[in-house]
């Protein structure tokens, strides 16, 4: 339907689903709606960023077991880069869990991506601390990651941690929060239809 000449923009849904290196399934978010491109911030779009947003989404662990998230978030994915964004909008302010991994890949309504351990939580304050070293260096091991892969890891995290410290894109509560409402806007106005 056109509206004063414009297309109303449309939210694709998408299934996010990481991987482990061996190929077995780690986690699938089952409900995430992708912001059109026409409403992407300029700089994520200059960057061709992916961005998702999701609100109390059926989550789908390894084991099979389901749960569903308890708050809304706004995920970042950036082509060519190793690692991915989740802003959590909590209570207390919005954080940021940051997993180091491969470059994402979409095809048709699924989004995937190996999940290679290494986390960065940036708080509310300011304050980030790095998780699961231990992890990593085990499944290294494990799953016998090559030189390459263990190079591109570290320079994904190092490259993570770049932007964490300039509060570089996408680390941005306003944009966060305005990607969450407006996709909530929409599915209101959608309801009401």
């Amino acid at each position: 339907m056109e509206r004063s000449g414009l297309i109303p923009s449309s939210y694709e849904r998408c299934t996010i689903k990481s991987f482990k290196h061996n190929g077995s399934v780690h986690r699938v978010w089952l409900e995430n709606w992708q912001v059109p491109p026409e409403k992407l911030h300029p700089m994520h779009a200059d960057q061709a960023m992916m961005v998702f947003v999701n609100d109390h989404t059926p989550i789908r662990e390894a084991d099979g077991k389901e749960w569903v998230s308890r708050v809304p978030a706004v995920s970042f994915f950036i082509p060519g880069e190793w690692f991915n964004v989740v802003a959590l909008l909590e209570d207390r302010g919005v954080r940021y869990y940051c997993n180091v991994a491969s470059p994402p890949y979409r095809y048709s309504d699924v989004l995937t991506y190996i999940d290679y351990d290494l986390d960065v939580v940036l708080l509310p304050g300011g304050t980030s601390q790095e998780l699961d070293r231990d992890e990593y260096d085990r499944h290294k091991e494990d799953y016998r990651y090559s030189p390459s892969v263990q190079d591109q890891v570290e320079r994904g995290l190092q490259a993570l941690h770049g932007r964490i410290a300039a509060y570089a894109s996408p680390f941005g509560d306003g944009q966060v929060r305005r990607y969450y409402e407006e996709w909530k806007r929409q599915q209101i106005a959608s309801e009401g239809d």
